[in-house]
This record gives structure tokens, sequence and C-alpha cells, in this order.
């Protein structure tokens, strides 16, 4: 009699696109007196407009239910506006009203996401008028999505979110000191336990799935782990559990950073996200290998990997965190079962419906749709031109790092990430794909955007303490 030893929750795209979401008609009866219009720009801050709930059911009563944003909004860093941005124009934020969500660490208040249009119809690549924004980060995550539908490929999504509680940020101060997972890092009755299971309370009371919470290694560090959905809905997750996290944490006093590196001495915060991947049409996996659709996937994530670095990793703090020997996932495009040091792990390898891969060259920092965007598309390329996978398995006991160049030749291991920023903007321009996935406006916007940010976070006149409390405080 054979033994099963397969293992992990069981997920699938058909039974997470069934979940429920909350009817504007019922807000007032929850107790919701107001909603929070929120976007995500492009250096992935959390913007919102509050709307008493008296007006935004009247809005959704209008023949196009919107709110006016000026079109600056996506070209602000701080109060600097990036090149290629002016103060002309507005665009209308359409409300999507599936992502309507309850937000219990405000009393009375709600949120809701959406989608940016042009007030009137303009003309688009093809010719043809359009209300879309090229500029739109959800828009770009659900044309991948759609793409991805139409060849026959579903994937599911789940975050990792690693942070750290702060008591002070100037000095930069951390809430506690702890070991990871340990005990100590949860003691009963010290506010930051109360924080924790706050957030967790409230995410729940959301609809937001929480897997597990724990301390992590870094002072003051800790993470919460969400499960798998869809990916459109995956990311509105995210920035959710983001603002859930910021906000419970103020109630307490505290300040919550998503900063990659706060303590050189310690470990960084990463998002690491999780990724799975599956036919439209069924069919089993087998547990000894990948399927071609996981293997075709995975060799296309690589080959395009340095472009990605530069939104995924996407501030000059974010190299900080990635190198090698640090858990960080290392500096070499290589990929392993199981394997920590590498940019994307394979885990649960022999467990065909739990199997997934763990990207943790993402940190809490990028926005996460333009993140998914561009991985699902390079993946989505892989499958559709059935990309062989040449890096072979690094399942240890070496790592990249670890090998000598004739090891990692026989790997087939012969890129590197980009180590600094500027490495990671010169390889996102030189990558046809990206154009192909955001359209050649927005590289140019996001780049623009992206090198404004970098230089303000990085500013050359200030000590590294007034510089780390600038980053801890931006994110």
């Amino acid at each position: 009699m054979s033994v099963d030893y397969s293992h992990g929750v069981q997920y699938s795209p058909a039974t997470l696109a069934l979940t429920q979401v909350i009817k504007a008609d019922d807000l007032e009866e929850l107790g919701i007196t107001f909603v929070r219009l929120t976007w995500v720009d492009l250096t992935s801050v959390v913007r919102f407009r509050v709307i008493p709930l008296a007006y935004f059911l009247k809005m959704l009563r209008s023949p196009r239910p919107s709110v006016a944003i000026a079109k600056v909004t996506m070209g602000l860093v701080y109060l600097h506006t990036a090149d290629e941005f002016n103060a002309i124009g507005e665009y209308l934020y359409v409300p999507d009203l599936s992502t309507l969500t309850l937000c219990p660490y405000e009393e009375g208040h709600a949120s809701v996401l959406g989608w940016f249009q042009e007030k009137a119809p303009i003309p688009s690549a093809d010719c043809s008028l359009t209300v879309d924004v090229d500029l739109c980060p959800r828009s770009a995550l659900q044309r991948v999505v759609g793409q991805a539908k139409e060849a026959g490929v579903e994937f599911l999504v789940g975050f990792e979110t690693e942070f750290i509680l702060l008591k002070s940020t100037n000095p930069v101060e951390a809430a506690n000191y702890h070991a990871w997972t340990a005990s100590n890092g949860l003691p009963s009755g010290a506010v930051e336990s109360r924080v924790m299971r706050e957030i967790v309370e409230s995410l729940l009371k959301s609809g937001i799935e929480v897997t597990m919470y724990h301390p992590e290694a870094a002072p003051g560090q800790y993470e919460v782990v969400t499960g798998p959905l869809l990916p459109l809905q995956a990311a509105d997750a995210l920035i959710h559990t983001r603002e859930t996290i910021v906000n419970v944490a103020i109630r307490y006093g505290l300040r919550a950073t998503f900063a990659p590196r706060v303590y050189m001495t310690s470990a960084g915060s990463a998002a690491h996200t999780h990724i799975s991947v599956h036919s439209v049409a069924g069919g089993p996996k087998l547990s000894d290998s990948l399927s071609s659709l996981e293997s075709s996937f995975l060799a296309s994530v690589l080959k395009h990997l340095p472009a990605m670095a530069a939104i995924t990793l996407p501030i000059p703090a974010s190299y900080k965190r990635v190198a090698d020997g640090v858990w960080s996932g290392g500096t070499y495009v290589c990929w392993g079962t199981e394997n920590r040091e590498a940019p994307i792990r394979l885990t649960n390898a022999a467990s065909p419906k739990s199997r997934n891969f763990e990207l943790r060259f993402l940190d809490g920092t990028c926005n996460p749709y333009l993140a998914l965007a561009l991985i699902l598309s390079a993946g989505l390329d892989g499958v559709i031109n059935q990309e062989p996978l040449v890096i072979k398995d690094c399942p240890g006991p070496l790592t990249a790092a670890q090998m000598d160049e004739k090891q990692r030749h026989e790997h087939g291991i012969k890129k590197r990430m980009p180590l600094t920023w500027d490495e990671a903007r010169t390889a996102f321009q030189s990558d046809t794909l990206v154009e192909k996935t955001f359209g050649k406006n927005m590289v140019a916007k996001y780049l623009s955007v992206n090198k404004t940010l970098g230089t303000l976070l990085e500013e050359s006149d200030e000590t590294e303490q007034a510089r780390l409390t600038r980053l801890v405080e931006f994110y």
C-alpha cells in the first residue's frame, strides 16, 4: 500500500473566484458612514478620498460613478512633480464595487478600489477610441490576467508581509528585541502582542484569510501571511493588509515600516510572493516533476528576472537587503527546491496540489499591481512560447554563491540580479518585454517617477540617520 506524503491546504482558481463581496446597499446596515475611495500610485503610496456614505450612494446612481482626480497624482513624490507630469488634466476614478471592504481599524469606514479612466474617449495605440488609462496599475494587472485566461492559464497569488514596529522614527528605535519566531516576540499583555492580534482580527473581519503571523528575525519585526487569491484580488488584499498594519500600529502609538532593511546587522523586510500556475482546462499535475506550464512559466520569469528589479526592488535601499548569505534570495538568477538563497524557491515540490513558487525578490516598497503584471506577463510569454527551462534546480547543499564558476555553469546560472538601483533601471529599460507589458508611455513615466523618488530618498547632504528616518516615515 503506497503512502501519500502530499501536504498543504489545497486551493484552486475556481473555488477562490466565488469569494463573496459586500454590496453597497448593505453598507448602512453594517454601520458604515464613510467610504475611502482608494488608489495606489507609482511610488506605492496609498492615497484615498473619504466620501460620506449618502453621497457615495448618490454617486453610484449617476450615469458614470466616479470622482475626478488630478492626473499629476501618478507623478507626485512628496510634493515634487516628476518630469513627464504637470498640473494639467484630470482622470475619473471609477469605483470597482467588487473591492468594497470594511476597515475595522477605523470605526464606520469602508474602502473601495477602482480604475482610472479618461473623462472622454481618446485614441488608443490601435487608433480606436478608449477611456482606459495606461498609467492605471490595477488595469495593467487586469489586462495581463485577461491575456493569460485567453491562453488557458490562471494563477493564484499569496503574500508574506514583513514589517518592523517602531517606537520612534527619529531616532529609529524598534518596539522590542526578540529572536526569530521566538515566544518573547509576542509576550502576553505586551503592546506588540495586542497590536499583532488586532491586525489579524481586523483582517479577518475584512474577509481576508490569514494563515499565520509570528515574530521575525530583526528587532521589532513581524510577519503576516495571507492566503492565496486570484492575482488582482491578491494585490488588493495586500494593499488592505498594509493599510491595516499601519493604522492599527498608530492606534497603539507605534509606527509600522515596510522599509527593506532598517538594521544592517539583522534581517531585512520582504514581500515574498507565492504563485501557483494552473491550466484553465484542469488536469492533474505530477508529484515528481513540474508541469509544462510550470516549467515554461519559471523559465521565462528567470529569463526576465533582472528587468523586474526596478519594479519589485524599486528604491536604492532595496539593494541593502539583496545580498548573498542573508536569506534574501541571493544575487544569482536561479531557482531551487526549498532554497531560500535563490530568488525563486520551489516549495511543496512533491505535493502538486499545493506546489508553488516563492518569489523572494520583492519588498514592501513595490507596487504589487505593477510587480505582478510584469512577473505574470513574463511567465505567460514563456508559456505561450514554450520556453525551455535551462537553469537546473539548485536544491543544495551549495547555494549559487557558494558554487565555483564551473558549478554555476553546469547549473546554467549565467546572470546575476542587479546589485544597485542604477543597474536595475538599466535592465528595466533594455528588456523589450517591459514595454510590451506596460506600453512606452507607462515605462517612461514610471522611470521618471522612480528617479525622482530615489533621488529624494537618498539626498546626499543628509546623514545616514536622516536618510533612514526619511525612509521609514515614507514606507
